[in-house]
């Protein structure tokens, strides 16, 4: 288990070098160092730290160094993996500001001016995202238009020439190798470089707005392999959309825009410094995601609405306004660069990545008597979604316990690639679905063994990118597909999206799941049309669309944003209740089986993440019972050399400090003076801000906001702070420094209401308190995830280093 972190989570760091089985040494922290890098100075005695969840701590070091033992460095063939596990790798993020001297004095010194500037700024840099989030967009959409139109042409001149004169498996062999080559090329730069650029990259964005420090998720080499890596997928021909993966690129753009430099590049521009905090940062990500949104669909609205339902924890009206004008932005953006570069300059037809085209109401129009049909699609489209994310959870728990090598996953890549194009060819091969070509807007026709003048059906399927084939599902005439055409492209391409989704290559689902839908969708619409011998109402590419949107509901669950993206991509208001229907009945259905894809990966990896509301049947367990215990307090005025020694001890590793008051007589009661983080202790120490005796309350040179902004958000180790053995004597006073008014309960406090104050507040610590004010134990986000409402009612799960 301790591998698996290294191998399969998505912090994907330090894989190999924690080969001899010491389990978390190299995890990464919020101020970049490791638990086992072990620091100078006295080691403490573990009763004066804080033990996070130690009543149901799992120990996972005992069994990997009894494998060290027996076979010294030998990697594990299979790696268990418990999903009732909470991992203590994941860090929170501090969404509240502390409110200490420092803090204050710089909001009093800014003056009405200086804030309207600052509210300028806001408004600059979420159009800096828009504009910069549409231009990747472009960027990606014309390089696979062009590789994909490369490759679709080189294999079709292939497939026509052998069709002539024989040798078509010469035709399959260039098809698979080509696809698996190009994503041989994607997977290893995901692997090697950035394995966080993995997936779609929503459950990590969604992680990260909830609180939850995801290691690399933001940086600028994460989006340079995300660009390249989607682009390459695609161009592979896996059964994968660019869709999900520009909100994971919106995000990464609105980071470091927002933060005024680049920590990757190590170049500080000195501008936006204001923002260089968690609060701020979290607020531009959740603009970011919703312009991701905006360029991938061309919905401005669903957009916002994205970022509400399925990303930011905490929402106000101002926020709204800004997020709304960055989705604009993008999705203009997009749009004017789309036209120019297909030649019409004036005519702003290409909103999004995706364009589901015009839905006609006088000709697709739906009738009530039809709104039970949706319905039934809505109960097809969960139970299709549910067994979609069965498969894929046991698909993902194989690959955490096999396939966590590197040069595996890559393989496993690969193998993807070749099946999906041989199944795609086979298909095509035996299909005798023949089409007449005129009329039609097939971009690359296969005729194969057709006759003159007509193409193979099946081809327009596989043979193409799946966003050209929703839309063709959509709006191509009655008439169009086979029965058995859709029937066995369904099934194949089911099996194709799930066994894709979780492969170490850059990659969404909502494109794959709308083409399952769309499929099944029409097929169910020709079937009605036969029962009711050619009724007008039966029109197969409004149940098209229906279908696409209950399976994509099915898949992830999304209902609020998903009914505004869908209209939106269809330009027609009228589908919006159908859809809503169709979406809700998914997510309900779906939901009594199992959890949504996003919900569910995010589990198996361990995160501790909050949801909206604590567990119903939690009202039984107070504070106390969940708060961890003891915890390490400093005084007011605290020796350098105990502070040291603190910060370097292994076995604990905690972010926040509850400050008590330096009283030397020991039979008073030391009450809670403010509350002080790990990153503050450590600049403290960095620019030795300590005088020699404890009576002195001067210091050489006073620091500024600046000094911890500029060593935001990679706070140096304490490995790194060198600190002599006199100056271990002196003393460090943390009453200009410590946040005098952190949030406290009291210990009869129940679980519900410490869940509603941490998670509406964004809290990362909240200090419990007795009636007297002394600390008698701290809340942080692990102790309150653990809790969760399984089959059997509330459970609690385990806690481990990993």
């Amino acid at each position: 288990m301790a591998n698996v972190a290294k191998k399969v989570s998505w912090s994907g760091r330090d894989r190999d070098e924690d080969e001899d089985g010491r389990a978390g040494e190299t995890t990464p922290l919020l101020n970049g160092t490791g638990p086992g890098a072990a620091g100078s100075g006295r080691q403490l005695t573990p009763s004066s730290f804080l033990r996070i969840g130690q009543l149901s701590n799992v120990d996972l070091n005992e069994d990997i160094h009894e494998l060290e033992t027996e076979v010294p460095r030998q990697r594990p063939n299979e790696i268990p993996h418990n999903e009732k596990l909470l991992s203590l790798k994941y860090e929170s993020l501090d969404y509240d500001n502390s409110e200490n001297q420092l803090f204050l004095e710089e909001e009093r010194r800014i003056n009405h001016a200086a804030f309207r500037t600052v509210e300028i700024k806001r408004w600059v840099i979420c159009a800096m995202i828009g504009i910069l989030t549409g231009l990747v967009a472009c960027f990606i959409d014309i390089v696979v238009e062009n590789l994909a139109g490369l490759k679709y042409r080189v294999v079709k001149d292939n497939i026509d020439k052998f069709t002539a004169k024989g040798g078509l498996s010469f035709s399959l062999l260039l098809w698979a190798t080509l696809n698996a080559s190009v994503v041989m090329v994607g997977s290893l730069i995901v692997a090697f470089i950035e394995p966080v650029a993995a997936g779609s990259g929503i459950p990590q964005i969604k992680c990260y707005l909830n609180g939850v420090k995801i290691p690399h998720v933001v940086r600028l080499k994460t989006l340079v392999i995300k660009v390249c890596g989607v682009i390459l997928s695609v161009v592979g021909g896996l059964a994968v959309g660019k869709e999900g993966p520009m909100i994971h690129s919106g995000s990464v753009i609105a980071a470091g825009i927002s933060q005024g430099r680049s920590t990757s590049l190590k170049r500080d521009f000195k501008i936006f410094e204001y923002f260089r905090r968690d609060t701020e940062k979290r607020d531009f990500v959740s603009a970011g995601a919703a312009a991701g949104v905006s360029a991938a669909f061309g919905a401005p609205v669903g957009g916002v609405l994205f970022s509400l339902e399925e990303g930011a924890s905490f929402w106000n009206q101002f926020l709204t306004w800004r997020i709304f004008f960055a989705s604009m932005i993008s999705t203009f953006t997009l749009n004017s660069v789309l036209s120019v570069y297909h030649g019409n300059a004036w005519d702003l037809s290409s909103p999004g990545l995706i364009n589901f085209g015009r839905f006609d109401s006088e000709k697709m129009g739906y009738t009530i008597q039809e709104i039970p049909i949706f319905i039934f699609m809505g109960v097809v489209g969960g139970i299709l979604g549910a067994l979609f994310n069965a498969l894929n959870y046991w698909l993902t728990m194989f690959r955490i316990r096999v396939v966590h090598r590197p040069c595996l996953q890559v393989i496993e890549a690969m193998l993807v690639a070749a099946v999906t194009a041989t199944v795609g060819f086979v298909m095509i091969y035996c299909s005798r679905d023949c089409q007449p070509i005129q009329g039609s807007s097939v971009a690359y026709p296969l005729q194969l063994f057709c006759a003159d003048g007509e193409y193979n059906s099946m081809a327009t399927a596989f043979f193409n990118t799946p966003e050209k084939s929703v839309v063709n599902l959509f709006h191509d005439p009655p008439g169009s597909y086979n029965p058995m055409t859709l029937g066995m492209f369904t099934l194949m391409y089911f099996f194709l999206a799930c066994w894709t989704y979780g492969l170490t290559v850059s990659a969404g689902v909502f494109i794959p799941s709308l083409l399952i839908g769309a499929a099944w969708g029409r097929l169910f619409g020709i079937s009605l049309s036969y029962l009711t011998k050619g009724s007008i109402w039966a029109d197969p590419g409004k149940y098209a669309l229906m279908g696409a949107a209950a399976q994509l509901g099915g898949i992830v669950r999304m209902t609020l944003s998903l009914t505004v993206i869908m209209m939106e991509a269809t330009g027609n208001v009228t589908y919006g209740f159908p859809i809503m229907l169709v979406l809700m009945t998914a997510k309900i259905v779906g939901d009594y089986f199992v959890e949504g894809l996003y919900d569910m990966h995010i589990q198996l990896q361990s995160v501790p993440f909050l949801h909206w509301e604590a567990p119903v049947t939690s009202h039984s367990l107070t504070a106390r019972e969940v708060m961890s215990t003891p915890v390490t307090c400093l005084r007011r005025i605290e020796r350098v050399g105990t502070v040291v020694d603190i910060l370097s001890d292994t076995s604990s590793n905690h972010n926040g400090f509850p400050v008590v008051e330096s009283n030397p007589d020991t039979t008073q009661v030391a009450g809670l003076r403010g509350l002080i983080l790990r990153s503050q202790l450590i600049v403290l120490l960095k620019h030795k801000v300590f005088v020699e005796r404890a009576n002195l309350s001067v210091v050489q040179r006073r620091l500024k906001l600046k000094d911890f902004r500029d060593a935001y958000p990679r706070f140096p180790p304490i490995q790194s702070i060198h600190v002599s053995q006199d100056e271990r004597e002196c003393m460090i006073d943390l009453s200009e420094f410590m946040n005098p008014s952190p949030y406290t309960v009291p210990q009869e406090a129940s679980l519900p209401r410490v869940f509603k104050l941490f998670r509406a507040l964004g809290l990362r610590h909240l200090v419990v308190v007795d009636n007297r004010n002394e600390v008698v134990g701290m809340v942080t986000r692990k102790d309150l995830a653990r809790y969760r409402l399984g089959k059997e009612g509330l459970e609690e799960l385990s806690l481990a280093q990993t």
